[in-house]
């Protein structure tokens, strides 16, 4: 049986998702507890990877076991988790060969920034106490989802074989005293969010002008983009799979 595990995490606890030999990721503390919980060898695959500092709301991972899962098996996991992560619910899926990553049909992010010091906000969200013009910002969001090739605010030594990515909604958004940039896609190059935020925060500074961040844009040039926002203003805030595709099992 291949069970899926929507899981959220504190990302600065880790570096980064994805399993780095002995560094402590995400993937690599729950591989361990559920290798520890099912007395065998686990390995599990996420359906998005993200950087070291980035936080998740959901995330999904997938991986196989013969026996049906103990009717306390998340209650018993979450024990063996760190408290920077913990496991919200268990899935099964009806299709042959479900996976994780390549079915998910969109993933959506969420970048926080707030403009007064505020200690409980401490990398939780982005502290950036400029002066922004939000007039630009509105118009500059909604530009992005006129490409599809994004190569500019891909990092390099990625390991993608294309840049086309399609983006279904990009805004900003006021939530109490925060800024936020929300932005969905079908899939996401490395390092992408954290451009798109930096570069369009450079507009709203008055550091390019509308031309010239569509420009850069099209340039197809990563080292005109700007990714020095850090990570932990960020949120992968759900991943998405078709109706009907998961199938939450009843465990406690």
């Amino acid at each position: 049986m291949r069970y899926f595990l929507e899981v959220s995490y504190e990302g600065t606890a880790f570096h980064g998702s994805q399993v780095q030999g002995d560094l402590l990721t995400v993937q690599g503390t729950l591989n361990k507890a559920l290798s520890t919980l099912l007395r065998r060898p686990v390995e599990t695959f996420g359906a998005s990877r993200t950087d070291e500092g980035v936080h998740a709301h959901c995330n999904f991972y997938h991986f196989d076991e013969a026996e049906p899962l103990h009717p306390q098996f998340r209650y018993k996991l979450n024990a063996i988790l760190p408290f920077s992560m913990a496991v919200r619910a268990i899935y099964t899926s009806s299709k042959s060969g479900a996976n994780a990553r390549f079915d998910a049909v969109s993933r959506l992010y969420r970048y926080r920034i707030y403009t007064r010091k505020d200690p409980f906000r401490h990398q939780r969200a982005l502290y950036y106490p400029f002066t922004l013009n939000r007039e630009l910002l509105e118009r500059t969001a909604p530009m992005l989802m006129e490409y599809r090739n994004f190569e500019t605010f891909s990092k390099r030594n990625t390991q993608s074989h294309t840049f086309l990515c399609t983006i279904f909604q990009s805004r900003w958004e006021t939530v109490g005293e925060e800024l936020h940039y929300v932005v969905e896609a079908n899939r996401f190059l490395r390092g992408m969010v954290r451009g798109l935020v930096g570069t369009q925060l450079q507009v709203a500074r008055g550091r390019h002008s509308l031309e010239n961040f569509r420009r850069i844009i099209e340039a197809q040039d990563c080292t005109l983009a700007d990714f020095s926002v850090a990570g932990h203003g960020l949120y992968l805030e759900a991943v998405n799979y078709p109706e009907g595709y998961l199938q939450e099992l009843s465990l406690r």
